[in-house]
């Protein structure tokens, strides 16, 4: 498969897995464990899988480190502490609206992709992004409203639902285009060697951090999280099965791409949603899912 089709596959494929690894994240945080011990499930039980993954490659192609220089440690970290920041704030806000919206929410994070982009990389948009953009705070603000909810006011962006899904989004953002420019610092044209390597960099800070987090704030959770690991241990093989195809498809593609086409995981979570959870979706969330969808087509067509 050549490279510029490998992207669209992979992120295809990191759009299922993080689907499925959201949907046990928020049965654990539900009815198991808190918000930060479903937060670290993710990380905990995903980084032996990553670890064993990246030597029996390295073994197989015989390849060899690339050299991980201060520029890598930075975007790692920054783009590791924005994961586990918005992580948190997306299994907080599954308690407070359904899945689905929740997801919605939280895919915000493509419209902000563009913009932190711009900002950390100097990768630009054409003007028909920034309609996109505008259309998508449309969508925006018919989902933050709640159910019940008549008319545009952006006293709805004040609830708590929309406020952990725009923070969600913004620091999904920051971890996309932070790991595409950590992957790109890395002197190495094998792709698979690249995204092994900074997902095992920084899946290793986010479990240091998270444990150190977890001893000090919340005590007995990291063995309510070792209780838990018959559902758990499936979050952490979703979650390296996503985020090893999100981090091929950074190493390949502008983040922003990667990010608009990830919007497939929309569509699995409305199913999931509705055939897993039982849960009920509104006209106006349905409205507002709708336009969101809208912008990010339109986003596609113009990047």
């Amino acid at each position: 498969m050549h490279t510029p089709d490998l992207w669209i596959l992979v992120t295809l494929l990191a759009a299922a897995f993080q689907t499925v690894r959201f949907m046990l994240q928020k049965v654990l945080a539900t009815s198991t464990l808190s918000v930060a011990g479903a937060t670290f499930s993710r990380f905990f039980y995903s980084i032996p899988f990553i670890a064993v993954l990246l030597v029996v490659y390295v073994l197989a192609v015989d390849a060899e480190i690339p050299a991980l220089g201060g520029a890598f440690w930075g975007f790692g970290l920054l783009g590791g502490t924005s994961q586990i920041l918005a992580t948190v704030c997306v299994v907080a806000l599954f308690k407070e609206r359904n899945f689905a919206v929740g997801i919605t929410f939280k895919k915000t994070e493509v419209i902000q992709t563009v913009l932190v982009g711009a900002l950390l990389l100097g990768e630009l948009v054409s003007w028909g992004g920034f309609l996109a953009i505008s259309l998508g705070l449309v969508g925006l603000l018919l989902l933050s409203g709640g159910k019940g909810a008549t008319g545009f006011h952006l006293s709805h962006l004040r609830n708590r639902a929309a406020g952990l899904g725009i923070a969600s989004g913004v620091l999904f953002a920051f971890s996309a285009v932070s790991y595409r420019g950590a992957s790109l610092t890395l002197d190495s044209a094998d792709p698979l060697l690249r995204a092994g390597v900074t997902l095992m960099a920084v899946v290793a800070m986010q479990t240091i951090l998270m444990t150190v987090w977890l001893c000090l704030r919340e005590a007995g959770e990291i063995a309510r999280v070792w209780q838990a690991r018959r559902v758990a241990i499936w979050i952490g093989l979703t979650s390296m099965g996503g985020s090893l195809c999100w981090f091929i498809a950074f190493s390949l593609q502008n983040a922003a791409y990667v990010k608009a086409l990830g919007q497939v995981e929309l569509i699995l979570s409305v199913l999931a949603s509705t055939l897993f959870f039982r849960e009920k979706i509104s006209k106006r969330e349905a409205l507002g899912m709708a336009v969101l969808i809208a912008s990010i087509l339109l986003l596609i067509l113009a990047i």
